[in-house]
């Protein structure tokens, strides 16, 4: 049993991922092994059976027995009861058996079937029960109190349009970093955070609140020690006493993101497994041992279920384990747990899926302080309830330090925080107790109205634009408070003035547990780190095998076409011209070689982004992925070169000797390697795919000029000849070319008095400009294994050293002295409304014609015509999974929807509700003719008419729940793309230019017309302005009909109110609209008109919102 920890202590640890099930009984399933048989009937009486002191006895002498064993023995042993059935006095009774710990922490039934047993009581009792065995024999659990004073981020940020990636700009931004100060610099300095102070206790579990682009996930990722270099840092962050350089926060802390990045082609189980695998079990094996140790001093016998189930959890390495089915059964992942994850071309989860997936990968690991970045984006209230309240839980019960960051917590959500930080404009306007904030803002002049969720109230006090309405003093006239202001009286309420005391006194080191604070880089071996990533990529490729096996047959066909051109037949040999084709011939196969490592570059930048997440989390070593890759790809060289030789060698006829076939297999082998590395190195400097494959066909290029085909090396000029030495083709042609025309047919006497050279065969090579004795060919092989071994050392480094891509490119208007979300404000335009007429259109009657209300329209009015959708009877089957079958399921067929009628009305804003999973987008797919699989059965039609989807696809637009994006373009780019693509060519430019501009101030996205587009977590547009974005593009193309699946996910409340005023906008102007909404606060809800509710029944309730019954 390995100690991946020099310190004797994890209960922490050990209770994070015992904890992780402690919701699960109401998800758990039914089992048919004996160990599962045996836990749901051992609580059955048995009168007739022998005496329970029986049992005890038993019990009492195998666990004596086990005491004695060594500590390592002990710890891979367990007790557990077993329930034997009894069939002639048809009575049930119980044995005491021995079980493998390893067998137990492997998952399976028995490990399941023990989770059942343990979580079918409440999971604070459990947890209580997990800390008072702990505490029976003395041992305190590893803390961590986090603090940061005086904390400030700055950042450089290009202005004006010179951070748009033009060629000039390009050159002139590199002109200038390259000499300096050179003219005026377009660079501005931001500060994100300023001078903000604060204390995380242990025991406190913390709720950060503020608005867009207020530093949220700055001061997170601050504090988990995951800042980008590029940044500029001031001031001091200690855990527990110590500074970040004494130890890695990486490890000690766990930071989820926003963003979720994973594998597309792995399953959720597969990907927790293999981050808990990375992530270890920090000192979880070295506490329990102690524990164990202690209890045998003490003459205690723990709970025999606890004790196999703590051992189970401190087993180490295993591709699959007990904790993995622990995070699922609590982020209810369980019922797709065997699902791919998928992307935006692959299908997969839900969005609300994923996001847990990114949650319970750091879940898994033995982080004793948690910073959740916006974990609820895309998960209905209840999921989100669950899994705060056992946050808390295990916050109160391990003494657990955490922080999390919410867009729209729900009331019932808000209240299980302890303390709550109000972040804006880079200022803490409030960090206390939650008690007290209401207090604070109070004896500001502001008070939160009755029916306003306390969340969404704290999001808008600070807003210049939402501010006046929770004036309260009617003695005083209103009077703007702007955000510095609120810091500063913040400083003189007792909150602040007590954790000034607190931050005064320093934390005393000493007391400090030796198991809080990591001080190991990674959590496993290099070794077991590589075999972790090892088959990982291996499953990896066996997912993408399409790709390998279509290379493959790219590579047969273009073996059976140059077979063709170079015939045996007519490929005479023997004379100087002969040489011509079979020269040809050889360099045909080594272009086709070459290109074939192409697709190296595309599978290589695909992995970044979930690499850089994982190697900046120290999940493993940078280096242990190259060299997976590396080996990996060793066989597929081997097969793609074997299957051309083996196709065209003799066909086209080659030296037929057996000699010169295996050379000219290893040449092709040797290019083919020197290619994949050339690519894989390209693809990790690049990062882009439009860049690198734009670069990488440039240096192909090069590379084939300087080959010696297309220029011969006589023919080169002397100032270019060092590209000539340099091109790898150059030795992979000499190499095929010594191969074939040194062989003995090629012996003959060279009667050319032009060429000196004695053999026709060195007369050719000469000719070419070629090596011209056997040495050539090994040399050539030699230096094509140095090319190798240099682009794969070249591709390490710059896996290991190479930051990703850069972030947001902020676009700061010369002239303006702040980019935070107040000064976006300033900047707005005029003609937006107040909030004041923003509650008049909300309130506005559903039916009420776009026409009678002005606030409503938009001052360019397309035409379109008025539509209306009924569906009757509507049931959509898909084909039973294969992974469902195995599990028992004989249907051919599964029922996703079930008779599911309802109509959506022009002017009507119908709001789609229901669980995660409950199939709300699948019922936007269905109706919107998205689906290209499965069956479906009843009428769907458009004002009576039976719905075309030719036609349909004309007049409605679909806001996807992922927002897809051209990432290279800027947000005015592309919604002009959508109008001109989608608007009717009736419509001459100058409507479809005023009209682009309307729905650009309709979305509040015009102060962001010149920002790129981005990747989502890689650079770009936040989420909630890709969110905008994504409405915008469908809006241009003036729908009929418009489906929105989850508009507000990913939003705070102002930027959902935003959203939502620019649904009910659209509304207004007669257009039918359909939303699935999650988490909405009570002014979100009360946009709505109808509500269609979608149970898990599937059984679904349509009715007006001022009508709905519970």
């Amino acid at each position: 049993m390995p100690m991946p920890e020099s310190h004797p202590h994890a209960v922490a640890a050990a209770a994070a991922g015992l904890a992780l099930a402690s919701t699960s009984s109401r998800r758990s399933l039914s089992l048919g092994s004996s160990i599962s048989q045996s836990f749901r009937q051992m609580d059955t009486e048995d009168p007739f059976g022998r005496a329970q002191s029986d049992h005890d006895d038993e019990e009492n002498l195998r666990w004596a027995a086990l005491e004695k064993l060594p500590t390592y023995d002990r710890m891979r042993q367990g007790i557990l009861r077993r329930a034997l059935d009894n069939d002639q006095q048809q009575q049930q009774r119980q044995s005491v058996e021995v079980v493998d710990i390893h067998k137990l922490a492997a998952g399976g039934d028995g490990g399941r079937a023990l989770l059942d047993r343990l979580f079918q009581e409440d999971s604070e009792r459990f947890l209580r029960r997990l800390r008072d065995r702990i505490d029976m024999v003395g041992i305190d659990l590893p803390t961590v109190e986090v603090r940061y004073h005086q904390l400030t981020v700055e950042a450089d940020v290009i202005t004006a349009g010179r951070a748009l990636p033009t060629l000039w700009n390009a050159a002139t931004n590199f002109l200038q970093g390259l000499i300096g100060r050179f003219g005026s610099s377009n660079k501005k300095n931001i500060t994100i955070l300023k001078n903000v102070n604060g204390i995380l206790k242990p025991s406190r579990m913390t709720l950060l609140l503020g608005p867009p682009s207020s530093g949220k996930s700055t001061l997170m990722r601050a504090l988990a020690g995951k800042l980008d270099k590029n940044l500029k840092v001031s001031g001091s962050i200690t855990y527990c006493g110590h500074p970040i350089s004494e130890f890695y926060p990486e490890r000690t802390s766990a930071y989820v993101g926003q963003y979720d990045l994973h594998n597309a082609e792995m399953t959720v189980r597969e990907t927790l497994d293999f981050s808990r695998r990375c992530l270890g079990i920090g000192a979880r094996y070295e506490m329990i041992a102690e524990l164990a140790r202690r209890e045998r001093d003490a003459g205690i016998k723990p709970d025999p279920e606890i004790d196999a189930f703590m051992k189970a959890t401190a087993v180490q390495g295993q591709e699959t384990n007990i904790i993995t089915d622990l995070t699922l059964k609590v982020l209810g992942l369980d019922i797709c747990a065997d699902v791919i994850i998928g992307d935006e071309m692959i299908r997969g989860i839900s969005g609300g899926q994923k996001k847990r997936v990114t949650t319970g990968e750091m879940l898994t690991g033995p982080a004793r302080a948690l910073f959740m970045d916006e974990i609820s984006t895309g998960l209905d209230s209840s999921s989100t309830f669950e899994i705060v309240k056992f946050m808390r839980q295990l916050v109160h019960v391990m003494s657990e330090t955490v922080m999390i960051s919410l867009l729209q917590p729900p009331p019932e959500t808000y209240n299980l925080f302890d303390d709550i930080i109000l972040l804006s404009e880079g200022y803490i306007v409030y960090h206390g107790p939650r008690e007290n904030i209401l207090e604070f803002f109070e004896s500001a002049g502001f008070r939160c109205p009755d029916r306003k969720g306390v969340a969404d109230f704290l999001q808008e006090v600070t807003s210049k634009k939402d501010q006046q309405q929770y004036w309260y003093l009617d003695q005083e006239q209103y009077h703007y408070v702007s955000v510095p202001d609120f810091a500063e009286r913040f400083k003189s309420f007792h909150a602040c003035q007590q954790m000034q005391k607190e931050l005064q006194i320093p934390f005393e080191k000493s007391k400090t547990h030796p198991a809080a604070l990591t001080t190991r880089k990674y959590g496993l071996s290099s070794w077991e780190s590589l075999k972790a990533v090892m088959s990982r990529e291996q499953l990896l490729m066996k997912r993408n095998s399409f790709i390998y096996i279509f290379k493959v047959t790219q590579l047969i066909i273009l073996a059976l076409m140059s077979m063709t051109v170079f015939l045996r037949i007519k490929m005479p040999h023997g004379q100087i011209a002969d040489g011509t084709k079979f020269f040809g011939a050889l360099t045909f196969g080594l272009i086709t070689i070459m290109f074939n490592g192409f697709a190296e570059l595309q599978l290589t930048i695909k992995k970044l982004p979930v690499f850089y997440k994982h190697r900046d989390f120290l999940f493993f070593p940078a280096w242990t992925l190259g060299v997976a890759n590396i080996i990996l790809k060793v066989p597929v060289s081997f097969v793609e070169s074997a299957v051309w030789v083996v196709l065209t060698y003799y066909v086209m006829g080659f030296a037929p000797a057996a000699g010169r076939f295996f050379r000219q297999f290893i040449a092709f082998f040797a290019t083919h390697q020197m290619a994949m590395a050339l690519f894989r190195f390209l693809g990790a400097v690049l990062k882009t795919m439009v860049v690198a494959n734009t670069f990488g066909m440039f240096v192909l290029l090069i590379i084939f000029i300087f080959g010696g085909f297309v220029i011969r090396r006589n023919d080169i000029r002397p100032w270019w000849i060092w590209g000539y030495w340099a091109s790898p083709m150059m030795y992979s042609q000499n190499a095929i070319s010594v191969n074939e025309f040194l062989a003995s047919r090629w012996a003959i006497p060279n009667n050319d008095t032009t060429i000196d050279a004695p053999t026709v065969g060195k007369a050719i090579l000469k000719s070419k400009g070629l090596f011209t004795g056997e040495w050539g060919f090994w040399l050539s092989i030699g230096a094509l294994i140095g090319f190798i071994i240099l682009f794969n050392m070249l591709y390490l480094w710059a896996l290991t050293y190479l930051s990703p891509s850069s972030g947001s490119n902020a676009l700061v208007s010369e002239g303006e002295d702040d980019v935070n979300e107040m000064a976006l404000e300033g900047r707005r335009k005029d003609a937006r409304r107040s909030k004041d007429e923003i509650s008049q259109v909300v309130s506005s009657d559903p039916g009420t014609n776009g026409g009678t209300n002005t606030l409503a329209q938009s001052r360019v009015t397309l035409p379109f015509q008025p539509l209306a959708l009924c569906f009757n009877h509507v049931n959509y089957y898909v084909d039973m999974p294969a992974e469902m079958k195995e599990q028992g399921f004989t249907e051919s067929r599964l029922q996703l929807l079930s008779d599911i009628s309802g109509t959506f009305r022009p002017g009507v804003l119908t709001a789609l509700v229901g669980v995660s999973g409950a199939g709300k987008t699948t019922l936007m797919d269905v109706l919107a003719g998205r689906k290209t699989s499965g069956a479906i059965e009843g009428d769907i039609t458009l004002s009576g008419y039976p719905k075309k989807q030719e036609t349909f696809a004309r007049i409605s637009g679909y806001c996807e729940q992922t927002d897809i994006h051209s990432p290279n373009v800027t947000v005015f780019e592309s919604i002009t793309y959508s109008a001109w693509l989608r608007l009717s060519s009736d419509i001459d430019d100058g409507t479809k230019k005023m009209f682009v501009e309307e729905v650009m101030a309709l979305v509040e996205l015009d102060v962001l017309r010149d920002a790129l587009v981005g990747l989502p977590g890689v650079s770009g547009l936040s989420t909630e302005q890709r969110k905008r974005l994504t409405i915008a593009v469908e809006l241009v193309a003036n729908p009929s009909i418009i489906f929105m699946d989850e508009p507000t996910s990913g939003l705070d409340a102002r930027a959902a109110a935003i959203v939502m005023r620019t649904v009910r906008n659209t509304v207004n102007t007669g257009r039918t609209v359909v939303c699935t909404i999650h988490q909405p606060s009570i002014d979100i809800f009360e946009s709505f008109d109808e509500v269609l509710s979608l149970p898990p029944s599937k059984v679904c309730v349509c009715t007006s919102r001022n009508h709905l019954m519970f």
